[in-house]
């Protein structure tokens, strides 16, 4: 087939994709595998070699990420009972004062939310909005959609963030350097897309509605704030220190791999935020099994995107791809955040859109840093949080907003954040 014969077969799998997911209503890891199967039977591919290809796909994505993902959600449920996060927000709300709650909420929501699934990490965190909006009477509107945005901003972006860490696998690039870069660059597009951008609104009753609870169950026995602090950012840590200051150490080495880190992580987590707060193994034991019935559904996509990726490099779409888009005069930056983006809108998912996003430029040649890459894919990836994106209608629901007022309040500052990131992103090319 030609080449452009072959990137029609692309477009025409992610039209399947997006019509499967928006319209039949069948799950994002069936679509993946039937848009996996259309493109190798449209594209020839061997019919004897397109299960073991799927299966490859599968194993090699999920070989790495299913530990990272399952140590995430044990560290997020022990921030949840312990009342860790509760404690990371009454700790910056004194240090920062309440006239600054929306910043206070971003801080909130990209130091608790490194452990986190975005949806998740809202769940767990939106009470804290209302108790806080309605103690010192703020919109609930200005600091949830803080909240909300600078969760997106470190999903997307910082590892060891499943789509974040398996693009960082997927390209190539080095894991500790993409931290320190997306902590900084997210914490960028956070503020100006959550607290900067909401200041030139006045909120009005129009854009809120009743909600059925604003009630904040509250744990008596939390933990201190410096413990919860170590805890949260340890995995972090260990990253850095192999990446930046023991990168020839054996040792730092093995407890800097990301698997290791987080496997650290989590034993300390049940010291410091369980059995240190009263809970015995058997109650830790409960926390980690039911952390895990959260985390199959993610799984399942991540692996079924792995499989999509092995695909397109089989059936040579991934070669015409590189030929086609290596003609073309678009920075490199631009096209992979442009992809991203897009694959969100239409998709509705960032991990689908950031993985699918990384098998299409890591088949285009360029001589741009892998890491910056990385920070494009995932800039992309916050924006155009809309209808077709479960976030955008747990958001609307958790704050009581109208379709209106999210597509202008929080579509927007997604929209604000990933504009901010593709631009630094660039900044960045040209330096490293």
């Amino acid at each position: 087939m030609s080449n452009l014969a072959l990137i029609s077969v692309l477009i025409a799998s992610i039209v399947l994709v997006v019509f499967c997911i928006a319209k039949l209503k069948i799950h994002a890891f069936l679509s993946l595998s039937l848009a996996s199967i259309f493109v190798a039977l449209i594209t020839g591919v061997d019919l004897l070699k397109i299960g073991s290809i799927i299966e490859n796909g599968v194993g090699g994505t999920l070989g790495f990420l299913a530990v990272i993902i399952g140590c995430g959600s044990i560290l997020g449920k022990m921030l949840e009972v312990s009342g860790g996060a509760e404690k990371i927000a009454l700790s910056l709300l004194n240090l920062l004062g309440k006239k600054r709650a929306d910043v206070v909420m971003m801080l909130v929501g990209f130091i608790a939310g490194i452990p986190v699934f975005v949806e998740v990490g809202f769940v767990l965190l939106v009470p804290l909005v209302l108790v806080v909006a309605k103690e010192i009477g703020v919109s609930r509107i200005k600091i949830g959609v803080a909240l909300a945005t600078s969760l997106m901003s470190v999903h997307c972006m910082v590892p060891p963030h499943p789509a974040a860490t398996s693009i960082v696998a997927t390209l190539g690039a080095d894991i500790g350097k993409v931290i320190l870069m997306s902590i900084v660059v997210g914490m960028i597009c956070a503020f100006i897309g959550g607290v900067l951008f909401l200041k030139f609104f006045i909120f009005s009753q129009d854009d809120e509605v009743a909600i059925k609870n604003e009630e904040n169950s509250t744990v008596k026995n939390m933990p201190s704030t410096a413990l919860t602090y170590f805890t949260i950012l340890l995995p972090l840590v260990l990253m850095l220190l192999k990446t930046l200051v023991f990168k020839d150490n054996a040792v730092f080495a093995f407890i800097g791999n990301p698997i290791i880190a987080l496997l650290i992580s989590v034993f300390v987590a049940y010291y410091t935020l369980g059995l240190k707060q009263g809970y015995s193994m058997q109650e830790l034991m409960e926390f980690s099994s039911n952390s895990f019935t959260q985390i199959a559904s993610i799984l399942l996509i991540i692996g079924a995107g792995g499989a999509f990726n092995e695909i397109l490099i089989a059936s040579g779409i991934g070669e015409a791809l590189k030929q086609v888009l290596g003609s073309l005069s678009l920075n490199p930056v631009f096209l992979a955040w442009l992809i991203a983006i897009i694959l969100h809108a239409s998709v509705g998912s960032a991990t689908v859109a950031m993985i699918s996003a990384a098998g299409i430029v890591l088949q285009i040649d360029s001589n741009i840093s892998k890491e910056v890459l990385c920070l494009a894919i995932g800039s992309g990836a916050i924006g155009c949080t809309i209808v077709t994106d479960s976030l955008f209608w747990l958001v609307k629901e958790s704050l009581g907003m109208s379709v209106k007022a999210m597509f202008k309040y929080f579509t927007g500052a997604t929209l604000i954040a990933s504009i901010c990131g593709l631009i630094l992103s660039y900044v960045l090319s040209i330096i490293l």
